[in-house]
């Protein structure tokens, strides 16, 4: 059980703790507590923001943000890819404890069982609304392909504690390539219902890889898989007819998820809420709005960068218009590590120049070395939380019980197993952080931020696709990260006993 007291913050006076039965109208003075925003960008890379020392994109909005809160420089997502970072960034549990969370496929059951509690259930549970918005990932109704999409999706996010949803069904690059908002499709014609499959194609859809002269904005890299359905001049992952009056435009994801969170903020901001943004940047495909196009240098994935600043500067500007930015705590982090070709040829490597997504570390999306999960972090809080730098050792598994104690809620049994209360830390005030951290990619990792150790894995070294080192070895690896942060050196054989060490906290963790 997770404490529920407020270590040192001098804070407990402002929050009223709050049980696991209260209900919304039990909540006394709810106004005082803080709102709080996860914002969580889509495969954008520790180097890919200029408050990261990058000096070839600059994205001043979180640069603002960072230099009003707290920025991590070595703070990590739970896995390498979107599922079971998302996954466990709700529920507090670790995705690789279970073998039905890997990527989701568009038509996917939902990954978190309604049952299980979450954060979104935990902030309810306190008074709050909350409200999810944008990029999901997590899978829709009880089962793969059980979506009734021409009508009400259940199970989905107001099963999992959200008030309000806005979402993508999947990802950019999955059917079906619509808006559902509340559990139903947005703007759906009855008269031209939607049909989804992952089998086979539908008789007289044209498919992308038959088809290239309708491929009008991005084709796909070869080999990558995003060559079958068509919608809006781009081929998708999966098979879909119908619901054209529904289908999104690419360039205007962006601009649908901020107003639908700008809106929610308007529309809340004299009660607490508790808001999760997903934004679809810079995942592929990548068609930013003709306001960015160009304005990078390094196309569309560097667009993309400047088009989630502008994300970020819409929310600030509407906290600080409605007079709450003060008292509001956002959490801005990635779902993983960066990928530069992931599918579309968008000249994303070509115009790469001397930008590197991956900053000073090895690997990227899909891999085990720190890339993979080593992710931009800031944690902004302007009424409690002192600006600075922390290198504290913090994971996103942990933002679970951490809220549970900015609440002063008792976690009930089962909830958060895996999360640590790490409130001081995530405000500043704890140098240290974790212990250690656990890493999923193709192998497990162990790291207590000065060693870290890569278990064994029989997958491929190197993913020709993505242009990414995968980290994956038949060999044990252990690397000193204070003195080899590139990962370079393998000293597994020259440090038996810390290789013991670290496998038996891991071994540990696997037995729980």
């Amino acid at each position: 059980m997770k404490s529920n007291v407020f270590l040192g913050l001098g804070i407990g006076a402002t929050l009223l703790a709050c049980s696991a039965n209260k209900q919304k109208s039990e909540v006394e003075n709810p106004i005082q507590r803080p709102n709080v925003i996860f914002l969580i960008a889509d495969d954008i890379g520790y180097g890919d923001l200029s408050c990261n020392g990058s000096k070839t994109i600059h994205t001043p909005n979180v640069e603002r943000l960072a230099a009003q809160g707290v920025r991590f420089t070595d703070a990590h997502s739970v896995a390498a890819t979107s599922t079971p970072s998302r996954y466990s960034l709700f529920t507090g549990h670790y995705a690789w404890r279970r073998n039905d969370t890997g990527i989701a496929a568009g038509n996917a059951g939902m990954v978190i069982r309604p049952e299980q509690p979450t954060v979104a259930d935990m902030f309810r549970e306190c008074g709050y609304v909350t409200g999810a918005i944008g990029k999901w990932h997590l899978g829709l109704s009880d089962r793969t392909g059980g979506q009734d999409w021409n009508g009400f999706i259940t199970p989905g996010p107001a099963d999992l504690g959200f008030d309000y949803s806005y979402i993508m069904a999947a990802t950019g690059d999955r059917v079906p390539c619509v808006w559902v908002e509340n559990q139903r499709i947005v703007n759906l014609d009855p008269n031209d219902p939607i049909e989804v499959s992952y089998k086979e194609p539908f008789p007289g859809e044209p498919l992308g890889k038959d088809h290239p002269e309708m491929l009008t904005k991005l084709k796909p890299s070869p080999n990558h898989g995003h060559n079958q359905a068509i919608v809006n001049g781009i081929s998708r992952i999966g098979y879909m007819k119908g619901g054209k009056q529904a289908l999104w435009e690419d360039e205007n994801i962006a601009d649908s998820i901020t107003v639908k969170a700008v809106q929610f903020i308007e529309q809340h901001k004299d009660v607490p809420f508790f808001l999760y943004v997903g934004t679809n940047d810079a995942h592929v495909p990548r068609w930013p709005h003709p306001r960015f196009v160009g304005k990078s240098g390094m196309g569309p994935r560097g667009d993309a960068l400047l088009q989630f600043d502008w994300t970020v500067g819409e929310i600030m500007a509407v906290l600080e218009k409605a007079g709450i930015a003060e008292n509001t705590l956002i959490v801005l982090s990635s779902d993983n590590g960066p990928v530069v070709d992931d599918g579309y040829a968008d000249q994303a490597v070509e115009l790469l120049g001397n930008h590197k997504p991956w900053g000073e570390f090895r690997g990227g999306k899909y891999s085990s070395f720190e890339a993979g999960t080593r992710v931009p972090f800031i944690v902004s809080w302007p009424a409690q939380v002192k600006p600075g730098v922390s290198n504290a050792l913090v994971s996103q598994i942990d933002l679970y019980a951490s809220m549970a104690g900015l609440l002063g809620k008792t976690l009930e049994n089962g909830a958060g197993p895996d999360s640590q209360n790490l409130l001081n830390a995530f405000l500043g005030k704890d140098a240290k952080g974790r212990d250690y951290i656990i890493e999923q990619a193709g192998s497990l990792c162990v790291s207590d931020g000065e060693w870290k150790y890569i278990s064994p894995s029989k997958g491929a070294a190197y993913n020709k696709l993505t242009n990414t080192e995968l980290g994956n070895s038949k060999e044990e690896q252990l690397y000193n990260l204070t003195q080899d942060i590139g990962e370079k050196k393998n000293l597994a054989t020259e440090h038996p006993e810390i290789v013991a060490k670290l496998k038996a906290i891991l071994e540990k963790e696997k037995a729980k």
